[in-house]
């Protein structure tokens, strides 16, 4: 008789039937590949959701095996969750009835820390695989490791150094996090990293090199789109931008970047944007892109397309001829650019970070310093009067992943955990 197949409960700080980030539909997705891999007996989905009257702790049905939980924080600096009743009764109580053999976690931001905690508990024998889609544990600053103010990339962390960013918390309330975090994290048998950038940083950090492992998010299987056809003397001058509107994307990098350009120049390049969650940033940042928006739409450089589901990406990435990234802060491993080069799109990135890592500079992209809103509109320039660039790089792309192989990688892990058990 063959040995029971795992039992895995995949966690997320949100369903992608109402939150569309990266680490969502990285955690749907494998959840759904799981489901169908001979080596699972079951694979269930818990993702918290916001139905706007607060954290009432409920878990409820969304459809077979997947669960919505009505969770927040209330203390961010400490990542505590909001309703500690919760944990310790209808948290509890689903890992008991579904009796999962192993959690996979996608996240504890909206979650908190102790859920960790309570699985434990409840069964010593689960064992616990985070993925690390941010740097939230090291970086008090939205996970993002950017200095506050200055906006600059942060290459390092101590208690000295968050306390300047952040002047009212001291230097023993950021050692205290630190260990807190770590304590925590002492909970999880294995931590997975997306990308060898981010491995490195949680090793640096404290994670021992041999609890964390690198595997790439998984994308559907799909052939590459065809080149877009091009009108007699037209040149590859189609960019477009994809993600969340913030301080940190870069879309007022791009758009300073065409605005520095003469008009002549900015006539050869058209830029999309295909964004969304600007309506929930500053009024100082809508104020700023709206400035810099209007002179490039009214001359029709700048084509505001905005949000997207992922069933579109393939139709609007086909009228396009670059994707690109320009991030300030250091990324992890972007969605879009594995998305891109799935369907044939060369990427233009940032150099920091996991989109230097995961574009390779004149392979199957371009890389433009960071922040460099100069750099970015000469590069810009450059590619959109060629296309011999173009073909060049698009022959460089290879393949991402396809979940299957993202989700045999794991499961290859989680034997490697249950033979250490045995």
């Amino acid at each position: 008789m063959s040995a029971p197949g795992h039992r895995i409960l995949v966690t997320s700080h949100g369903h992608p039937d109402f939150n569309l980030g990266g680490g969502e539909l990285a955690a749907y997705n494998l959840f759904r590949t799981y489901a169908d891999h001979p080596q699972v007996e079951t694979a269930f989905f818990l993702g918290r959701h916001d139905r706007g009257r607060g954290p009432t702790g409920a878990i409820y049905p969304r459809r077979a095996n997947e669960y919505l939980w009505e969770q927040t924080i209330s203390d961010w600096f400490r990542m505590r969750a909001a309703n500690t009743d919760s944990l310790h009764r209808n948290f509890a109580e689903l890992i008991r009835r579904l009796r999962p053999t192993v959690v996979h976690a996608h996240h504890y931001v909206h979650l908190g820390l102790e859920y960790l905690h309570i699985i434990k508990r409840v069964d010593p024998s689960i064992r616990i695989v985070m993925t690390l889609h941010e740097y939230v544990a090291i970086c008090f600053n939205q996970g993002q490791m950017i200095k506050t103010g200055s906006h600059r990339p942060c290459f390092r962390e101590s208690p000295d150094d968050c306390h300047r960013c952040f002047p009212d918390r001291s230097v023993e309330d950021f050692w205290l996090r630190k260990h807190r975090y770590r304590s925590f994290f002492r909970l999880v048998d294995q931590f997975v990293a997306p990308s060898d950038f981010l491995r490195q940083r949680y090793i640096d950090w404290g994670i021992p090199p041999e609890r964390i492992v690198s595997i790439e998010n998984g994308q559907a299987s799909r052939d590459a789109l065809p080149p877009r056809p091009l009108a007699d003397g037209e040149t590859r001058n189609r960019f477009a931008f994809f993600g969340q509107i913030n301080p940190y994307k870069g879309v007022d990098v791009l758009l300073t970047a065409l605005s520095m350009l003469r008009k002549s120049e900015r006539r050869q390049i058209v830029l999309e944007v295909h964004g969304t969650n600007l309506e929930g940033q500053t009024e100082a940042f809508q104020s700023r892109i709206a400035a810099l928006r209007e002179p490039l739409e009214r001359e029709g450089t700048l084509q505001w397309i905005g949000p997207y589901e992922p069933f579109q990406m393939p139709s609007r990435m086909g009228a396009v001829d670059w994707v690109i990234i320009p991030s300030i802060w250091w990324e992890n491993s972007p969605m879009v650019i594995q998305e891109a080069f799935t369907l044939g799109r060369p990427v233009v990135a940032s150099d920091i970070g996991g989109m230097a890592e995961k574009v390779a500079h004149g392979v199957n992209g371009m890389h433009v310093p960071v922040g460099n809103a100069k750099a970015w509109g000469q590069t810009l320039l450059q590619l959109s009067r060629t296309t011999e660039e173009w073909d060049r790089l698009r022959a460089g792309i290879s393949k991402p992943i396809s979940h299957a192989e993202c989700a045999a990688a794991h499961l290859e892990v989680i034997g490697q955990l249950e033979k250490v058990v045995a």
